[in-house]
């Protein structure tokens, strides 16, 4: 089992700056891939970055240049940068740990609000 629990989101205006951060409950050495997700109202959950812990990261094409994904190895934390920010980027993000094993198992943080908006 793996425990997840967001924080950083909240209200920026439109360019402005929020980190996320996400605490896990066991070593993220030992999970095969951390992500950030989001899922806007009306809209499919969506991909946002990942970071498998042989250190590739992805993106989605929508925040190329501007998110950038980090884990604190030692702090057993993901952090997601979101600089530039546009009012598309409202959406409740959420922490995903994928574990693979026989089969896939994913666990998810509850959420946290950003909302972009002048």
């Amino acid at each position: 089992q793996v425990q997840l629990v967001e924080s950083g989101g909240g209200l920026v205006q439109p360019g402005g700056s929020l980190r996320l951060s996400c605490a896990v409950s066991r070593s993220i050495l030992t999970i095969n891939t951390m992500g950030w997700y989001r899922q806007a109202p009306g809209k499919q959950r969506e991909s946002v970055a990942t970071s498998s812990s042989g250190g590739t990261t992805n993106y989605a094409d929508s925040v190329k240049g501007r998110f950038t994904i980090s884990r604190d190895n030692a702090k057993n934390t993901v952090f997601l940068q979101m600089n530039s920010l546009r009012p598309e980027d409202t959406a409740v993000y959420y922490c995903n740990a994928r574990v693979l094993r026989s089969t896939i198992y994913d666990y998810w943080g509850q959420g946290t609000q950003v909302t972009v908006s002048s």
